[in-house]
């Protein structure tokens, strides 16, 4: 009977590794992004693509070679379960692309662009997006992204909001009162994508963050033409009757304080302007002849600056009309 049992014992040990090595990990091919070669971090992130994982595989992880992070593509369907973590790391895509976000765009015009050159599928792009982001806006930041060129619409948007997250660490770690609290955090992000629409010159942006400060702790109207270019309006210019129609509380010629929600995708450096803007005493800032913008602190200096910029509007648009003459006047023989 012992003997019985022992052999029992031995071919269940036997059995079992066995067995696991049947158990079906998946029937599909998938493009994943691993974040980190940290065990756990892996079995994670297989788990979150639907990999049928056991705490099992943490222990075969171990004992394999680590993959290295990066964009690996899966096939499931050759190998056994051992075989398969085995090498997983050989498994590693380089069939990659570089894809930009830009600042001030929005996530409809993000995903657009990305169904079109990715050839995903747009509203499975806007899904994704909607289901990872914290606000309606704003979520990722602008900047270089590599993706694999054959990711779905889930694991694409998960890499770039984890690759926005990474980036902003440092900000975190050098503004730790900024980054626990959801509402001070969903101020920071609005205010740097109204410094996104008003600017792309960076040492404008502390300027423009301390005048949007200013404003409101004087319980001033922002009125900036930039809180106006939301959504579909994302790249329209503001007209006095588009100020005068629109009602809704993107409006700071209309409202007070923020808009509801952030505007735009912003840059590293639109985020840290709004987080430490400037001391000044500056209330208005009006675009000058240059392309920049001159920065009051009355409304008789910013006046004397508007009166400036019209007049050289002006001036251009006669040069521009005397040219025009000029090379009509040449057509002719004169």
């Amino acid at each position: 009977m012992r003997r019985f049992i022992l052999y029992l014992e031995s071919f269940i040990l036997v059995m079992i590794p066995f067995s696991y090595n049947f158990i079906p990990l998946n029937a599909e091919n998938k493009i994943v992004y691993i974040p980190s070669s940290d065990s756990s971090i892996i079995i994670k992130t297989l788990q979150q693509n639907q990999f049928n994982l056991s705490w099992i595989d943490k222990i075969v992880i171990s004992l394999n070679n680590y993959p290295k992070q990066g964009w690996y593509d899966i096939n499931t369907t050759k190998d056994g379960r051992f075989n398969f973590f085995y090498r997983l790391h050989e498994l590693k895509t380089k069939d990659t692309k570089n894809i930009v976000i830009f600042a001030g765009e929005t996530k409809e015009e993000l995903v657009d662009r990305l169904s079109n050159d990715m050839s995903l599928d747009r509203d499975k792009l806007l899904k994704s997006y909607n289901s990872l982001s914290s606000f309606k806006e704003g979520d990722i930041l602008a900047g270089r992204y590599t993706i694999a060129s054959r990711a779905d619409e889930n694991s694409t948007m998960g890499y770039i909001f984890w690759k926005s997250k990474k980036r902003l660490e440092k900000l975190e770690r050098k503004y730790p009162h900024i980054f626990t609290k959801k509402r001070k955090i969903k101020d920071i992000y609005t205010i740097a994508s109204i410094i996104q629409k008003e600017t792309y010159h960076i040492d404008e942006m502390p300027k423009i963050a301390s005048v949007i400060y200013n404003r409101l702790n004087k319980d001033m109207k922002l009125q900036m033409d930039g809180t106006l270019n939301y959504g579909k309006y994302s790249h329209k210019a503001i007209t006095p009757d588009r100020i005068r129609s629109d009602d809704s509380r993107y409006n700071t010629y209309k409202y007070k304080g923020l808009p509801p929600h952030p505007i735009s995708t912003v840059s590293i450096k639109a985020l840290e302007a709004a987080i430490n803007p400037i001391k000044s005493d500056y209330l208005y800032f009006m675009l000058n002849k240059n392309g920049k913008h001159d920065f009051v602190s009355t409304y008789k200096e910013h006046n004397k600056n508007v009166a400036s910029f019209k007049n050289s509007k002006k001036l251009k648009q006669l040069n521009l009309n005397l040219g025009t003459i000029n090379i009509n006047w040449s057509k002719v023989g004169l």
